[in-house]
């Protein structure tokens, strides 16, 4: 008897995370709009401090439509790496927009900059170089116009301290992303001793007991296995 070509609905049985790869494949060359310069962002990756820890393309695409949904002229961005995530919301705001990126290493910053001029939207935007939480904490002594989204996506044990600091530098109405916060289920363990879920579970509980922000997650899954992001937004 022929044997008949395994189906996506083979693969399930034997390797879900191949088909939620390849399902993430489809949509993006399908829906995303990855451009060339995408594309090198994401290649560039390879030369920071974190190769793997960038958005997905279709996670990309997102970002921009929510930041594009919610009107977003002002973005803050925790977290650069190689800036792939930094040119979709960039492009969101539109020419007349403005992003500020925190980002830790210089090495990092380096090849953001790089890749935000091949996109041609370096001008709008600033990387800010040192960490997070002081540069977030720069930002509100400075009293800086308030920022309409804030994505979240550095290192996870001080998301308590990002999320605070997105507090004091958004109106009323901003959106807030998490990102990570699933993190293959990890986020269940109350009891864990890696820092990064004990960084989620609290901005968990932040984000609770605020009665100033109605907040969701959504978990997926994809070419970086399953995870998931919170969103909220200010009342």
């Amino acid at each position: 008897m022929t044997q008949q070509p395994a189906t996506a609905t083979d693969a399930d049985h034997t390797d879900p995370s191949a088909t939620w790869a390849e399902v993430d494949d489809y949509f993006a060359a399908a829906l995303a709009g990855e451009d060339d310069a995408l594309v090198h962002a994401a290649e560039s990756a390879a030369a920071t401090t974190m190769p793997e820890a960038a958005v997905t393309a279709n996670q990309g695409a997102f970002l921009a439509l929510l930041a594009r949904v919610a009107g977003a002229r002002r973005v803050l961005e925790f977290g650069t790496l190689a800036g792939y995530s930094t040119i979709w919301l960039a492009r969101a705001v539109g020419e007349q927009g403005h992003v500020v990126t925190l980002e830790l290493e210089e090495r990092n910053a380096a090849v953001a900059r790089q890749n935000l001029v091949r996109a041609g939207v370096a001008e709008r935007v600033e990387v800010r170089v040192g960490p997070a939480a002081d540069s977030g904490r720069a930002l509100v002594e400075a009293g800086v116009e308030p920022f309409d989204l804030v994505f979240i996506d550095a290192d996870k044990p001080s998301n308590p301290l990002y999320l605070a600091a997105a507090l004091e530098l958004t109106r009323p109405g901003a959106v807030i992303v998490v990102d990570n916060v699933v993190r293959g289920g990890a986020v269940l363990d109350a009891d864990s001793d890696d820092p990064r879920v004990q960084g989620v579970r609290a901005v968990v509980d932040a984000i609770a007991a605020n009665d100033g922000l109605e907040a969701t997650t959504l978990q997926t899954v994809g070419g970086k296995g399953w995870d998931g992001m919170i969103v909220a937004r200010r009342r």
